[in-house]
């Protein structure tokens, strides 16, 4: 089974990939990280890519589904997370997946936006520790300062709210016509939705019910 992650920053993705990784021994995979190990690991690959990624261009589709096929043949429950980003990616991806006769699942992490930027502006941490506050959820005792060392509480530049709305705003132009098609148009990769902004623990029991089903 491969999972194909869907969702906006902040909707749970990878906290999601942390605990199928734990529990089912899944693995999240990276195209940076691929491409960063096969370039170090001079993989004909590799080569083939180095040229692209020291230009700074893009690339090229066929090229990426040839190193991401090496790793879905070999992992059991991989998970795709950035990966495709566009709806020709999503293509190619099914070509590979028809061709190897591989089942695999588009999850989309469905959230209200208004509510997710509550949550994604609401941060403040603690820059010594990394421990997290929510000016709602899970405030402070005394705005600004930290419950157990007394230090100052800041807000992570991607936390702020202009950052998180031109994150969210690129979120949806770009990934908007994938989740279309594969919601609609995908003949191989089925298509479901979890709410992204339920309980961890309750994505995790829709996520493993997935998985059982697809095997059963």
């Amino acid at each position: 089974m491969i999972f194909v992650f869907l969702g906006p920053p902040g909707a749970g993705k990878g906290t999601q990939a942390k605990i199928l990784e734990h529990d089912l021994g899944a693995k999240q995979l990276s195209t940076g990280d691929i491409l960063r190990e096969n370039v170090k690991n001079d993989t004909s690959l590799g080569r083939e890519a180095k040229p692209h990624m020291t230009s700074g261009g893009l690339v090229p589709d066929n090229l990426i589904i040839r190193m991401m096929g090496e790793y879905l043949a070999t992992v059991e429950t991989p998970i795709l997370d950035g990966f495709p980003r566009t709806v020709p990616q999503a293509q190619a991806l099914d070509d590979f997946l028809h061709e190897n006769r591989l089942d695999a699942t588009a999850v989309l992490f469905d959230v209200d936006m208004d509510v997710l930027t509550e949550r994604l502006t609401g941060r403040w941490t603690n820059p010594r520790s990394g421990r997290v506050y929510h000016e709602k959820f899970n405030p402070p005792k005394i705005a600004g300062i930290d419950d157990e060392d007394g230090g100052e509480l800041v807000q992570r530049d991607d936390d702020r709210s202009e950052t998180v709305k031109k994150r969210l705003a690129t979120y949806e132009k770009e990934t908007a016509p994938l989740v279309h098609y594969y919601e609609n148009d995908s003949p191989t990769v089925r298509f479901v939705r979890v709410n992204g902004l339920a309980p961890i623990d309750e994505v995790t029991e829709q996520l493993r019910a997935l998985l059982h089903g697809e095997h059963a």
